[in-house]
C-alpha cells in the first residue's frame, strides 16, 4: 500500500469517525483500527489529533466543492440547483437522523472546544453560503440574495438538528416540502417585482 493510499485512508476513516462520534470521543486508537494499521504506521502519517482534523476538513472541502459543481452541471436553471441544495436533506436523511448534519455537528463540535480550527470548518457553511447566494442572484434576487441563502442554510440545519433528536422521516420529508414551497414563493416574488 502507497503511503498516499494510507494517508488517504487515514483521512477517510477519520472523517467517518468524527461524524460518528465526535471529534473529541475519536481517538487515535480508533482510526488505526478503523484502517488496520499500526500505531507506528499511523504516526508516520499524522502526530497530532489535529493534522488529522485540518486533513478532514481539507476532505470535506474538497467534497463539498465537487458536489456543488456537479449540482451546477445537473441544474438547468438556478431554482433546480437549489432544490438539489433542499433535497440533500432527503438524500442522506438516514445519517442525518442518527447522526446530524456533518458540517453543522462538527462546527458545533468545534466551536464549544473553542478550537482553533473552528475557523477553517465554518469555510464548510461559508461555501454552501456563497454558492446558494450565486444562485439567488441568477434568479433575481440579488438584493436579497444572502439573507435567502443564509434563510435556507438555516432552515437545513434547524431540519437536520430537530430530525437528529426526533428520528422523524416524516419531518424531514414535511420540511423538504416546505422548503420547496417556500422556493416557488420566491419565484413568485420575483416574477411579480420583474
Amino acid at each position: 500500500m502507497s503511503a498516499k493510499t494510507t494517508r488517504d485512508d487515514i483521512v477517510a476513516a477519520a472523517d467517518q469517525l468524527f461524524y460518528h462520534k465526535g471529534f473529541e470521543h475519536t481517538s487515535f486508537s480508533h482510526v488505526a483500527e478503523a484502517v488496520q494499521i499500526s500505531r507506528g504506521n499511523f504516526y508516520y502519517h499524522f502526530k497530532t489529533k489535529d493534522e488529522i482534523l485540518a486533513a478532514v476538513i481539507e476532505r470535506r472541502l474538497a467534497k463539498t466543492r465537487d458536489l456543488l459543481a456537479q449540482w451546477e452541471c445537473d441544474g438547468e436553471t438556478p431554482e433546480a440547483r437549489i432544490r438539489s441544495f433542499i433535497q440533500i436533506l432527503i438524500v442522506n436523511r438516514a445519517d442525518i437522523k442518527r447522526y446530524g448534519c456533518p458540517v453543522g455537528s462538527l462546527c458545533t463540535e468545534l466551536a464549544k472546544l473553542n478550537h482553533v480550527a473552528q475557523a477553517d470548518a465554518n469555510k464548510l457553511f461559508t461555501l454552501f453560503r456563497n454558492w446558494l447566494r450565486k444562485q439567488f442572484t441568477q434568479l433575481g434576487r440579488k438584493a436579497d440574495a444572502d439573507v435567502l441563502a443564509m434563510h435556507l442554510l438555516a432552515r437545513s440545519q434547524g431540519v437536520s438538528t430537530l430530525a437528529n433528536a426526533f428520528h422523524g422521516d416524516k419531518f424531514i420529508k414535511r420540511e423538504v416540502q416546505e422548503m420547496c414551497d417556500w422556493l416557488d414563493g420566491c419565484l413568485e416574488n420575483t416574477a411579480v417585482a420583474s
